[in-house]
């Protein structure tokens, strides 16, 4: 046997994938990897399993030009497989059809998601790309991690939605000056294995240990004990879901009376204070939003709320907030009563001290403060202006031509008449699947490049099968990650799958426009020529090698960027006349008169307490008493190789694992191991049961990702047998806003399960035609 040993580059890291032959045999973590992640060894299982897409297949009645029965056909129609020549001329002629006959608007361009770690083989881009080029498309706005944070930040802070994150203090900062870290919805670190676009090394897990070793105090404020690393020691405030605001509130209003506030700072770099003040002390509504009243919304006794307050103004700290607690019911207000109570607590501006958002979401966030620009596919401007905010998508089906607010404007929504959606899985991360699969009933035509027939590709008409980031050319480049990785191909693409960019050269070429999307260039040709490019345009200072060196040595170091950056708090507070933000007013917007004027009923003009729609003290719960937490899952990616090895592992008798405070399983009946039927009027889901003192009282937990495998499609409240918690969580925006995704503003029941267990269909194919 003759071993090849070849560099693979993740969105969890970087391996090593061993090869006989042409045959994947296994994949190692790189050796300088401190906290490789587990996913990778598990991608071999599902390179050459059954659920592979290995040739162009058409539902069966889009192909015979027949009426959906019931308006549920996609989901449950057998599939033909045809040529490639004869699936470049259906999906060429539809798209000039549905062009020409309702515009280039009802083309939704719905890359969304992770998609392969990769520069130039990036799904979004390329399909964009392609679309542009051939009239334009409706595009969508946010994502559904931060949605009410990209929009509410830039009003609060300035700068882009994402500039937080070169704004904000590093791990090694904190460690050298903090005292105090009080997180709310937790640090937790099965989130760190992951950065967008690729990751040479993991870095947070020994960066956050630093932290520990130097005396740094952490406070956990989640429902959720191990959302902080049992090694931090952390103090644990199980807080009632969706009540982070009220909880900052009260430590707000016990700082405002006791005169623990920095006054210097508010005065100086903010404006807003006195309005929101105001409202603290109940002057607007006759309630005080004192500790005793946060305790009574929270769960958190008013003692320890007074003592969190003394803590943070009295010593050097730092409020970070996790991306969960933002995608619920009013999901702007928990960030922008961060950033407020960070600039009350006298730390904002201060080494290592302040505010923060989405450390340990991902292996960047406070690890570097960026990296230099590495060269992309060249952007094509889109010839259509029309948006629709990401988590809109089942409204905009379901109800073109209405109209919605969104972040001060008022959108028409389009009618959306075909879909191509490429890199990504809408029934992974949308909300209420069941109403989606309505909705996605209504355009004439869905298209989707996928590797596996996963729910995605069973609800489409035409399904085109790509390679897989093991099967093609690239190089990765991470967010904020210092390294360039290169990724050669380990093996030739299985069956007759392509690479996104293949497929759309010979869409590109069937209608008259090949030369602009490709440049001329091949594959390899593009890969090294933005490698090439980067080089260029770091100059001496980047001293990478070249092309080839770095091929066959697997890796290069950008160099390290330094600050100060624009908008850095630290240059605010030692001068906002010479250092001032890019708000309306140039300092921090405790009170924004801009949102104000919008006049949202939703989201006023300072941060405020909303009651959720679905929380443990609503009506609701009297017959859904449980708030289901729906975070990313520890053994994948959302539902990135949810058939990999890894995540199959972690299966409970083939079923996503769901955890239950052992007061709520002996009350239902519920041991370890058993499985369950989670449910709602939304819908229902088996799941196993994991019993564990971490998650409070009245909360179960079970992560996003397990494919989606309804018993009858398309059926409102079907059986999901799989447990994708999307089956049970509402389709709501935020506020009017944002329209962010509210997916942790559930409520549920838990039962034992005690009829026949169906079998697990999410990984089988449909049936296939020849």
């Amino acid at each position: 046997m003759v071993e090849r040993r070849m560099s693979v580059a993740t969105h969890w890291g970087s391996f090593v994938a061993v090869v006989d032959s042409g045959r994947l045999v296994r994949i190692e973590p790189r050796g300088d990897d401190p906290a490789p992640s587990p996913i990778g060894p598990g991608m071999v299982t599902a390179a050459d399993d059954s659920a592979r897409v290995l040739r162009p297949a058409v539902r069966k009645g889009w192909l015979n030009g027949l009426p959906r029965a019931h308006d549920t056909a996609r989901g449950t129609d057998a599939f033909v497989e045809v040529s490639w020549d004869d699936a470049i001329t259906l999906v060429s002629e539809e798209l000039l059809r549905v062009r020409s006959q309702h515009g280039d608007s009802a083309v939704f361009g719905g890359s969304y998601g992770w998609a392969s770690a990769g520069a130039f083989h990036n799904a979004q881009g390329q399909l964009h790309r392609f679309l542009a080029l051939g009239g334009g498309y409706t595009d969508s706005r946010n994502t559904y991690s931060t949605a009410a944070l990209e929009v509410i930040l830039p009003h609060v802070i300035g700068g882009a939605p994402w500039s937080y994150q070169s704004r904000m203090p590093m791990w090694d900062e904190v460690a050298e000056s903090c005292e105090l870290v009080v997180a709310f919805g937790g640090l937790a670190l099965k989130n760190s294995q992951i950065n967008p676009g690729g990751l040479a090394r993991h870095q947070t897990q020994d960066l956050q240990r630093r932290c520990r070793e130097a005396g740094v105090r952490f406070v956990n404020v989640s429902p959720i004990r191990s959302d902080t690393a049992g090694f931090l020691d952390a103090e644990w405030l199980s807080v009632i879901p969706n009540t982070d605001t009220a909880a900052m509130l009260g430590i707000a209003h016990t700082m405002l009376v006791n005169g623990w506030h920095d006054e210097d700072f508010l005065r100086r770099c903010c404006v807003g204070f006195e309005r929101f003040a105001s409202y603290l002390t109940g002057e607007f509504d006759g309630v005080a939003k004192d500790a005793a009243w946060a305790a009574r919304i929270t769960g958190i006794s008013r003692d320890t709320i007074t003592e969190l307050a003394r803590r943070l103004s009295t010593q050097r700290s730092l409020i970070m907030v996790n991306y969960a607690i933002q995608r619920a019911d009013h999901g702007e207000q928990p960030i922008w009563m961060s950033v407020v109570l960070a600039a009350m607590a006298g730390s904002m501006g201060r080494p290592g001290c302040g505010w923060g958002a989405g450390y340990a979401t991902m292996d960047a966030t406070g690890v570097a403060p960026g990296r230099p620009s590495v060269a992309s596919v060249p952007r094509v401007p889109n010839p259509v202006a029309d948006f629709i905010p990401v988590a809109r998508i089942a409204d905009t089906l379901l109800h073109p031509g209405r109209t919605i607010d969104y972040d001060g404007r008022r959108l028409t929504l389009p009618e959306l008449r075909l879909i191509y959606w490429c890199g990504g899985n809408p029934f992974h991360h949308h909300q209420d699947l069941h109403r989606l699969t309505r909705a996605w009933q209504t355009p004439d035509t869905v298209v989707v490049h996928e590797a596996w027939w996963n729910t995605t590709a069973k609800f489409a008409d035409i399904v085109l099968p790509v390679a897989t980031s093991l099967e093609r050319d690239d190089l990765a480049a991470g967010f904020s990650d210092p390294h360039l990785v290169a990724m050669p191909k380990v093996r030739e693409p299985a069956g007759e799958s392509r690479t996104d960019h293949h497929i759309f050269t010979a869409l590109a070429s069937r209608l008259g426009y090949e030369r602009e999307f490709t440049q001329s260039r091949s594959e390899i040709e593009w890969v090294r020529h933005l490698y090439e490019q980067t080089k260029a345009n770091l100059g001496d200072e980047g001293a990478l090698p070249s092309f080839d060196d770095f091929w066959r040595s697997s890796s290069a170091e950008l160099p390290a960027l330094s600050g100060p950056f624009p908008g850095s708090f630290e240059a605010l507070r030692a001068d906002p006349q010479r250092f001032p933000l890019t708000t309306p007013s140039g300092r921090i917007e405790i009170f924004s008169e801009e949102i104000d004027s919008f006049g949202y009923d939703d989201c006023s003009g300072h941060p405020a307490w909303f009651e959720p729609v679905e929380w443990l003290r609503a009506d609701l719960s009297d017959r859904f008493p449980l708030h289901l937490i729906s975070n990313q899952p520890a053994s994948r990616l959302h539902s990135q190789y949810d058939n990999g090895g890894h995540s199959l592992k972690s299966k409970i008798r083939g079923r996503e694992p769901v955890t239950i405070n052992p007061l709520d399983a002996a009350s239902r009946g519920i041991e370890n191991g058993m499985i369950v039927r989670v449910h709602n009027d939304r819908g229902s889901c088996l799941a196993g049961a994991v019993l564990s003192d971490d998650v409070r009282p009245g909360v179960i937990q079970l992560s996003t990702g397990a494919w989606w495998d309804p018993a009858q499609p398309g059926q409102s409240g079907t059986l999901d047998r799989h447990g994708n918690p999307n089956t049970l969580t509402a389709d709501r925006g935020c506020s009017r806003l944002s329209q962010g995704p509210s997916a942790h503003s559930a409520l549920v029941d838990v039962e034992l399960y005690d009829g026949p267990l169906p079998d697990v269909l999410a990984f089988t194919p449909p049936h296939l035609e020849h």
